[in-house]
């Protein structure tokens, strides 16, 4: 096992025991909306099946979706599709595709929380919108380009590749 795989290791068994001591009496009902031309590249090495594991930990994950562009190759929808995510592909903006959606789950009754993994300062009034109605937010962000003010916006951030796990809570 290389080093990396071992700091890599290390560092989700780390974010999982935080959000295992996060989770209450019962499961939280969890959606997550992930913004694919945003987080899916290369040069982060996100990896789906670790995002669930991680969410998983903090509840039950009763929505998965990753929202990608008219651009999106076969591979890579299928690589989404086998890791348990429903690829939804749009010919406009990602990010307003995503943000409907994310407001479609804000006044859904039975979820409990709102998972988003993305960048992007945008989404911030969505994460606001949540919290008014009563959701728990996460947000799951990759640096550089992490915004801050997005990450000061949701109850529990996560960046995904420093090498400590670091984790800010904006509510208790």
């Amino acid at each position: 096992m290389s080093i990396r795989k071992k700091l890599s290791f290390s560092k989700i068994q780390r974010i999982k025991s935080y959000l295992s001591a996060k989770k209450a009496s019962s499961r939280k009902k969890v959606g997550v909306l992930v913004d694919g031309p945003n987080m899916l590249r290369k040069e982060f090495n996100i990896n789906l099946s670790e995002i669930r594991e991680i969410l998983e930990e903090y509840g039950d994950i009763k929505v998965a979706k990753v929202f990608l562009n008219q651009y999106a190759g076969e591979k890579l929808v299928e690589a989404i599709e086998n890791q348990g995510f429903e690829p939804i592909i749009t010919s406009g903006d990602v990010d307003v595709r995503m943000a409907v959606e994310a407001m479609e789950m804000i006044y859904n009754e039975s979820l409990d929380a709102i998972a988003l993994v993305t960048r992007d300062a945008d989404f911030k009034a969505v994460l606001k919108k949540a919290m008014e109605m009563g959701k728990e937010t996460i947000i799951i962000g990759a640096e550089p380009g992490f915004s801050t003010a997005l990450k000061n916006s949701a109850d529990i951030a996560i960046v995904l590749n420093e090498e400590d796990f670091v984790e800010e809570q904006v509510k208790t």
